[in-house]
């Protein structure tokens, strides 16, 4: 009877431990839900604000970008001699010609020539031909002004056009003006291919571009009260329709559409872009379904686990025993395999004694050849040059491209003379250097290869010289051969960039920067002979040279992965005084 009683306490317990933990866990799965809820919805919300704010920032600078890539296109026009020898005597056979051949080149909407009554003589678009513009505002306007002159036009068929304008002049008389068309169309349709609508007003608030054509040339106000709203907006408002906790600034007339606005650095322009926000609620919906599912599935294996503990029990204890079992057969393997390795490492390391002695004897060659590459290849590209400008009878030209070459030749010769130099570790030729010439003067033999990629080159130099004491020349092949890393390393970036950093402080600090896939082993990155390249493509020893000039001037050379990722090479130099580098 006590024993029965024992029993029946230790199962009354247990039912009551059960219910606890049912309680508990149920209380947790609606905290956890609630909280999920607002900071989801939080996220996703902020996530598609920075979002639209990126875009704009970028719609904004693709619009600069077309409006100044046209703006120094008249300018340069108005200097052309065919185009002033045709306005000078009439002759306007083969102006139309001469202007299809720029407008592709340029990018822009339309060329037209007109003479000095205004009358269109040549133009990309034939139909223009004959078109009197004399009293258009931007003919006026380019004849009272010697500069290019910019007018937002509204033409005849309600349209806008973008138009730079700029007088011919040939000896003081005025020849015509070259008018050049911004594609404001093609800037429209590529905001059209998003989700947001998007449209530009002038410093008046008048809409001049937008993804709605029927929203030009309206106000703001006016625009949006038409019943024919972008089916960007319409869209938006039916999505989110009836689900609140969005930010104050989230809303337009009381629907979920974020407004963005950002100033257009051109004639007191304003860009404004409406983005939607759907599919908040849905995504969040959908984590949350996954958590009370999730909670439902810890509910249902708490009550599993009640009945099932004693055979759980039965099956864990078997497959540990069968998990031992398997790991005892593995131990005897990976033995068995360490003693093979063993014996294949003794074998190595006699060839590797052997291999070391013939390394000594190539290890110079290998090093003039690494250094001589970057010359012979700069050699090899103004060698072409001079042909094609000797084939074209500009040997002016050519004789510059010979002299380059020579100025080559004498940094070869200086360079072979400074791997004789290496092993002595002297002062004796060091003088100040400014370390922004340095760097420009590398980018320029670096010039070859940065026009066959395309290459975001970003570099960041203070205004005031930055002196070192050492050896210009060396200086210059650390930070070309750090350059040509960088450009290796960003052969598979989606969009290759490679940041130059010059700051001056206690010491000098040059910092080269990729966005490339980073460095996996940094202990021996500086080693000789040590490469991540393909067979062919490099030696390995251009690291190695580079921390030895850097350590001959006094510094040192460092390298480590970027956070966001890529690598991060950084050369560190003794600063000089501006006065003790005047007076030396």
């Amino acid at each position: 009877m006590l024993g029965f009683n024992k029993t029946a306490g230790v199962k009354g317990r247990g039912r009551w431990y059960l219910r606890l933990a049912v309680l508990v866990l149920s209380l947790f799965a609606v905290i956890v839900i609630y909280v999920s809820n607002q900071l989801l919805t939080q996220r996703f919300t902020e996530t598609i604000s920075n979002r639209s704010e990126v875009r704009l920032a970028l719609y904004v600078t693709n619009l600069m970008n077309e409006l100044q890539r046209n703006s120094v296109v008249p300018q340069l026009l108005s200097r052309d001699p065919e185009l002033i020898n045709a306005l000078e005597n009439k002759n306007y056979s083969r102006s139309t010609a001469r202007l299809l051949s720029f407008v592709d080149e340029i990018g822009a909407a339309s060329l037209t020539l007109l003479d000095r009554d205004g009358r269109a003589v040549a133009a990309t678009n034939r139909n223009q031909i004959g078109v009197d513009h004399r009293n258009t505002p931007y003919f006026v306007d380019a004849l009272r002004n010697n500069q290019t002159v910019y007018t937002t036009y509204l033409n005849t068929e309600g349209a806008y056009a973008y138009i730079y304008s700029r007088q011919i002049e040939a000896a003081g008389e005025l020849l015509g003006v070259i008018m050049v068309e911004v594609d404001g169309q093609r800037l429209e349709t590529g905001w059209a291919g998003v989700s947001d609508a998007v449209l530009v007003m002038d410093s008046e608030g008048t809409i001049i571009m937008a993804t709605e054509p029927r929203w030009r040339g309206l106000l703001e106000e006016d625009a949006l009260a038409r019943q024919s709203a972008p089916s960007a907006i319409e869209r938006a408002i039916r999505a989110t329709q009836g689900w609140a906790a969005l930010p104050a600034d989230a809303y337009l007339r009381g629907e979920a559409v974020l407004r963005r606005e950002m100033r257009v650095p051109h004639q007191g322009w304003r860009m404004v872009s409406f983005t939607t926000y759907t599919s908040v609620r849905e995504r969040v919906n959908g984590i949350l379904a996954l958590e009370v599912m999730g909670f439902a599935i810890l509910l249902a294996l708490l009550f599993w686990s009640t009945s099932r503990r004693t055979a759980s029990r039965l099956v864990f204890f078997q497959r540990e025993s069968a998990e031992l079992r398997a790991l005892n057969r593995r131990l005897q393997r990976e033995i068995a395999e360490r003693e093979k390795v063993e014996k294949t490492l003794e074998v190595a390391e006699q060839t590797i004694a052997q291999s070391s002695k013939l390394a000594a004897l190539g290890e110079m060659s290998a090093a003039v050849s690494h250094e001589l590459n970057q010359p012979l290849a700069a050699m090899k590209t103004y060698l072409a040059g001079a042909r094609l400008l000797l084939q074209r009878e500009r040997p002016d030209e050519a004789l510059s491209s010979f002299q380059r070459i020579d100025d080559l030749l004498e940094r070869m010769g200086a360079i072979t003379r400074q791997l004789k130099s290496y092993a002595r570790k002297g002062t004796e030729a060091f003088e100040p250097v400014d370390t922004r010439a340095a760097v420009s003067t590398a980018l320029a033999l670096m010039e070859p290869q940065l026009k066959t990629r395309a290459v975001n080159i970003i570099r960041t130099l203070p205004d005031e010289p930055v002196m070192i004491m050492g050896d210009r020349l060396r200086l210059e092949q650390v930070i070309i051969n750090l350059l040509r890393n960088a450009l290796d390393a960003t052969k598979s970036a989606a969009n290759p960039t490679v940041e130059i950093l010059l700051a001056a402080g206690d010491t000098v600090s040059i910092q080269i920067r990729d966005n490339g896939e980073g460095i996996e082993n940094l202990d021996e990155l500086f080693e000789p002979f040590y490469t991540t390249k393909q067979p062919g493509d490099g030696v390995g020893l251009g690291l190695a040279i580079s921390s030895g000039i850097v350590n001959d001037l006094g510094g040192r050379l460092t390298a480590r992965n970027a956070v966001d990722g890529g690598a991060i090479f950084e050369v560190q130099l003794p600063t000089i005084r501006q006065d003790v580098a005047a007076a030396e």
